[in-house]
């Protein structure tokens, strides 16, 4: 049994480089030492070995005795809460994640696409004609909007308003990069906490979230409400329990970091490779203005999440043996699949750089060759949720609105948090814009 090998620099170095150039970084690990390699970060005693190959992600991810990467969610953890379902283990994850798929499927999703699409409708109305504007953040608001009213269900205009800020505040808060590297130095060295003033942002955010709790169960026509809160609060475990007030706070707050940034990092991606090759924009724009169905569409934002796969890294410890190549990796160790090396093989994806939506509407490529939610009993329970949402933004947007790139240069890459987000926003400029209810009339 032995490691891949890999970068020989010291730790901080690799982290600072997996920090400020995540894909160079995986890039030319590629380049030297294969599919498979291994990585020293700050903060961790233990290499994490990244793996590209879609049969060795299969063995990963189908495996339910792997477990978690301890201490590899850094500062999400004491904002998720215990009980977030993306951190509990077992038995206890596999229960939560029963109990909170119904909310995401079916017919249950497809009741929220009129708060989507009016959330979508009120941003688009806000954006100014002829002047570049990043799209990333206008995205971002449009995800908390959809969060706030279709998985939390405030309707009160006062909490409404003070929760849209005060969320707005400690995500963008949690995003930077300089509290990583904060956090991964102090857990290096021993330093003071360096997310207290994060802790306090969240405590003022549960008071809110607590009393909109206590007024759900409180509710008589809790049943006839459609949000996600009252469906968690309704909701029973095999042995008849309900979720308690502060693991409903922890599933709240969980589906908040999972769906808010992912999916508005998505769309602006998907908007800034979508504005760099007309083609497809033009024959996605006639194909929603003649309502010819989602397949296209579809086919765009699997392309765009293959291309620029927000989440980069879904790891696990191993509690078995795993082989990767002529490797032999033992329990215990830390192995995630590098999801963008992953989406940018040639042998699955001919020529991978280039943004082709076609790729997807005749055979899907292997499962485990295309995992921008991750895979397995851990794949993102809210998956199917964040394409559909993507679907009816995006048709809000290009049906309304006639879109063109503010600068040449393209779009970087840059780590928020857990993601790969654009670095400068994704500038666009809207060169002219339509109605809401004539987009309506004409879509109808």
């Amino acid at each position: 049994m032995s490691l891949p090998p890999g970068p020989s620099a010291p730790p901080a170095v690799q982290t600072i480089r997996w920090l400020l150039g995540p894909i160079a970084f995986m890039d030319g690990c590629r380049r030297r030492y294969g599919d498979a390699f291994s990585v020293k970060f700050l903060g961790f005693q233990t290499p994490m070995v990244m793996i590209s190959d879609p049969e060795s992600i299969r063995s990963l991810y189908r495996s339910r005795e792997n477990g978690l990467p301890p201490g590899r969610t850094v500062a999400l953890e004491p904002v998720m809460g215990p009980r977030s379902v993306l951190l509990l283990e077992g038995t206890d994850h596999l229960s939560r994640r029963k109990l909170m798929l119904p909310a995401f499927h079916g017919e249950r999703m497809r009741r929220y696409e009129s708060v989507i699409a009016a959330a979508a409708s009120s941003e688009i109305d806000s954006w100014p004609l002829h002047s570049p504007f990043p799209i990333h953040p206008r995205m971002q608001a449009v995800t908390l909007e959809v969060i706030l009213r279709a998985v939390f269900g405030v309707t009160d205009p006062g909490r409404l308003e003070r929760l849209r800020a005060m969320l707005a505040l400690m995500l963008a808060n949690m995003a930077s990069p300089r509290l990583q590297l904060r956090v991964l130095l102090a857990r290096r060295v021993g330093r003071t906490d360096p997310i207290e003033n994060l802790r306090r942002q969240t405590r003022a955010v549960d008071d809110l979230l607590h009393a909109e709790i206590a007024e759900r169960r409180a509710d008589p026509r809790l049943d006839e409400r459609d949000d996600i809160l009252s469906m968690l609060v309704a909701a029973r475990f095999e042995d008849g329990e309900p979720m308690d007030d502060g693991e409903l706070r922890d599933q709240l707050i969980t589906l908040l970091l999972a769906g808010h940034e992912t999916t508005a990092t998505a769309l602006a991606w998907t908007l800034d490779l979508l504005l760099r090759n007309p083609g497809p924009m033009a024959r996605l724009r006639a194909e929603i203005g003649d309502g010819d169905g989602d397949e296209y569409l579809r086919a765009v934002i699997a392309e765009g999440l293959r291309l620029r796969p927000v989440v980069p890294i879904a790891g696990r410890r191993l509690g078995s043996e795993l082989r990767v190549g002529p490797y032999l990796l033992e329990p215990g160790t830390d192995v995630t699949p590098a999801i963008w090396l992953t989406h940018t093989r040639a042998d699955v994806y001919p020529e991978p750089l280039d943004f082709r939506p076609e790729r997807f509407l005749g055979e899907a490529p292997e499962t485990y060759a295309w995992i921008p939610f991750g895979g397995g009993v851990r794949r993102c329970l809210g998956a199917a949720f964040a394409e559909f949402e993507m679907r009816v933004v995006l048709r809000e947007v290009l049906g309304r609105c006639e879109l063109r790139g503010a600068r040449s240069a393209p779009e970087r890459i840059a780590r928020r948090n857990i993601t790969f987000s654009p670095r400068g926003g994704t500038p666009v400029i809207v060169t002219a814009r339509r109605a809401a209810r004539e987009h309506a009339a004409t879509a109808a």
